[in-house]
């Protein structure tokens, strides 16, 4: 698996998982399992080396309806689409002409995407736990109990209740910084939005 893929996919499955506060602990982000079914939002995206220095800057918009279909849409310099039906994840890099297809499965376990599939069992995969506030925001950090799964540590902040930002840190020692901006929780959302049809052409790869 290239590098790229890793990383943007680290990234969109560690957040597209919370839109709601962590104030009162593990019970609050139960509790946004079960009340928060879909997501809508724009996304700033920048992505730092081991030494700070930036390597990709990119926005775009993503989209979320339980259960695991997601759709992040990545505009230009870098555009590209990370679409999951539910069933199968389809990253497409329009530049590249090639599309990357990856069963929901595979993409599930012990990586950040875990957090997408959520639900009470959630500790049994991370170790959560509160950070205090910064600038006025409240902290989740999010650490994976397995040492093989690609991440370090992801930390998810809010403010006044909505998602905002998030950090990630990967195994590479490279961090991802994502920034949030018109939130909007439990929209209306077309089923349609989380299909996914291989344009002729591109190359197929599978994994």
């Amino acid at each position: 698996m290239s590098n790229r893929w890793t990383r943007t996919l680290l990234a969109v499955c560690s957040l597209c998982v919370m839109s709601t506060a962590f104030a009162d602990g593990v019970d609050d982000l139960k509790q946004f399992y079960q009340s928060t079914q879909a997501m809508r939002a724009n996304f700033k995206q920048t992505v730092f080396d081991q030494k700070g220095r930036k390597l990709q800057e990119v926005n775009g918009t993503m989209l979320l309806q339980r259960p695991n279909k997601f759709r992040w849409d990545y505009q230009k310099p870098y555009e590209q689409q990370i679409i999951s039906d539910g069933k199968q994840v389809f990253l497409f890099d329009v530049d590249l002409q090639q599309v990357t297809v990856r069963t929901v499965d595979k993409v599930l376990g012990t990586s950040p995407a875990a957090l997408l599939a959520g639900g009470p069992n959630v500790e049994e995969t991370f170790r959560l736990s509160r950070l205090l506030d910064f600038e006025g925001m409240q902290r989740v950090q999010a650490k994976p109990k397995q040492k093989d799964s690609g991440f370090q540590v992801v930390i998810i902040s809010f403010d006044h209740s909505k998602l905002a930002e998030m950090r990630l840190v990967d195994a590479f020692g490279q961090s991802t910084h994502i920034i949030f901006s018109n939130v909007e929780v439990n929209p209306s959302l077309n089923t349609n939005q989380f299909l996914f049809s291989i344009p002729k052409g591109v190359d197929v790869v599978s994994e």
